[in-house]
């Protein structure tokens, strides 16, 4: 039992790096590619790769369970196309990584405003360290947020309600399954972003698509599947503290690949917001 839990520790690990890759990935790409293309092609192709490990799950699933992924596939989608929006406008990864990672913290209001249900208290404590971390991490330019920031922070929104309808839909649907269809209606929404928008022509150089490979089999396929089933064999607050460490990793890799330097008013911004995650995190499991 021991080796199991701390492989599934392992595993979400490798995974919150992944998805710090994938961070740096999209920057790369999108330099180069439209944020419609990138989308479309990436999560299509990512959903197919995932398709043989839950085909058999997915066939027997029902209408009903069928438009329930798929609209939850659609905030997801939705969350998606403006986290890539804002990537192409930002000129920091990690503080948008800092405040994507405040979905958790907004996802209990996103549920007492749905559903009823009451945050706990750990969540009263954790809320105002979270608005003084992200008020450092937005306000070094006196009281003007970027737009950048604006967009980060609609898609941490956006990420909180997709966590909490999630939540609910893989209580009766394995995860796989249910994540594996909603890359794909991100996908999908891709496609319908590409042709209302018509991009310009663009070419593709060996880099992009070798970054663009990375991205869609690393950061996302193998990502998520790493995730899901590393959190099938972890405890629930286990899972939550080693999530955390995914801005971090987006931090190191930003400055160590794209040469990013943050001020260190914005870093004790992300470190603030990041010891408000662990209040609430600790907080909600004693």
């Amino acid at each position: 039992m021991k080796k199991l839990a701390l492989r599934g520790e392992l595993l979400l690990l490798l995974a919150t790096l992944l998805a710090a890759f994938g961070w740096v990935a999209s920057k790369q790409i999108i330099s180069e590619v439209p944020g419609s293309v990138f989308i479309s092609a990436r999560f299509l192709l990512a959903s197919l790769i995932l398709l043989p490990f839950c085909f058999s799950h997915l066939v027997n699933l029902t209408a009903k369970q069928l438009i329930s992924i798929c609209a939850v596939g659609v905030i997801l989608a939705a969350c998606t196309q403006i986290w890539v929006y804002a990537i192409s406008i930002s000129s920091t990864l990690s503080e948008g990584a800092f405040i994507m990672s405040l979905a958790m913290i907004i996802a209990p209001f996103t549920s007492w405003l749905l559903f009823r249900v009451r945050p706990n208290r750990a969540f009263w404590l954790a809320l105002p360290i979270a608005v003084l971390g992200m008020t450092l991490l937005t306000l070094t330019n006196g009281w003007q947020v970027e737009q950048s920031q604006w967009y980060f922070l609609l898609a941490s929104a956006l990420l909180s309600l997709h966590f909490v309808l999630n939540k609910r839909l893989t209580a009766s649907i394995k995860p796989l399954t249910s994540i594996s269809l909603q890359l794909f209606v991100v996908g999908l929404g891709g496609v319908l972003s590409l042709a209302l928008s018509q991009p310009e022509a663009f070419e593709l150089s060996s880099q992009t698509l070798v970054w663009f490979a990375a991205s869609t089999v690393i950061a996302t396929s193998l990502r998520y599947l790493m995730q899901t089933t590393g959190q099938f064999s972890v405890k629930i607050e286990t899972a939550s503290l080693i999530m955390i460490l995914e801005p971090i990793w987006t931090l190191i890799l930003s400055v160590g690949l794209l040469g990013e330097v943050l001020e260190p008013q914005k870093l004790l911004g992300g470190g603030v917001i990041l010891l408000s995650l662990f209040v609430y995190i600790r907080g909600s499991n004693n």
